[in-house]
């Protein structure tokens, strides 16, 4: 559980640190934007490692129920990450749903989360999804209140190009969430969740 919340603290921490946009342009100013933003990329690889492998060390041997989600919660959480793939997909092709949203990549990060907090009854998953989550609610406020720039959270700061790019959006989005939740989620999660596999 160490390793997780370690991972956690550095993927978080240095995604939080951008909402405090003072610090953040004072570092900048000190070492210069490109080493800012390799150093940023390297801390967030390296949260995302130590997230995978803490949260495996915890499924293997320190697993702790604190509630037992009913089965349906699990078809919901499925049908709840369809839309997340496509706010995700949308925060990239611009479109209706991006302006509607203005932050779709966040949204999608908030729906994931929450489809994961109602399905998943463990500790280890309600401190991943909940600081996920938490992360994510926090982050969309501060873009809210952000003055220092317009650009969006994730994709170019470009105008809409119309309803064929939501139909785009939604079109891979669909796609990608269905090839994760057939196929990949067990081979690279370790657990299925299409109904009727095992």
């Amino acid at each position: 559980m160490a390793v997780l919340i370690l991972g956690l603290a550095l993927f978080l921490g240095t995604h939080l640190f951008t909402t405090v946009r003072g610090t953040r342009a004072a570092l900048v100013g000190r070492i210069g934007e490109g080493p800012y933003k390799g150093l940023y990329s390297l801390l967030s690889l390296a949260g995302i490692a130590l997230i995978a492998v803490g949260f495996g060390r915890y499924r293997a041997d320190g697993w702790i129920d604190v509630w037992y989600p009913p089965v349906w919660t699990r078809h919901l959480a499925l049908l709840l990450v369809w839309p997340a793939f496509v706010c995700v997909v949308a925060a990239y092709i611009p479109g209706r749903i991006k302006r509607a949203l203005k932050h779709p990549m966040l949204a999608g990060v908030k729906i994931w989360a929450l489809a994961h907090l109602l399905a998943n009854g463990d500790l280890g998953s309600i401190l991943l999804f909940g600081s996920v989550l938490a992360w994510a609610v926090i982050a969309r406020i501060s873009a809210k209140r952000r003055r220092d720039e317009v650009r969006d959270h994730a994709g170019p700061a470009v105008e809409p190009a119309g309803w064929r790019n939501d139909a785009l959006a939604l079109a891979v989005g669909t796609a990608a969430w269905f090839v994760f939740a057939r196929w990949l989620h067990p081979i690279l999660i370790g657990v299925p969740v299409w109904p009727g596999t095992a």
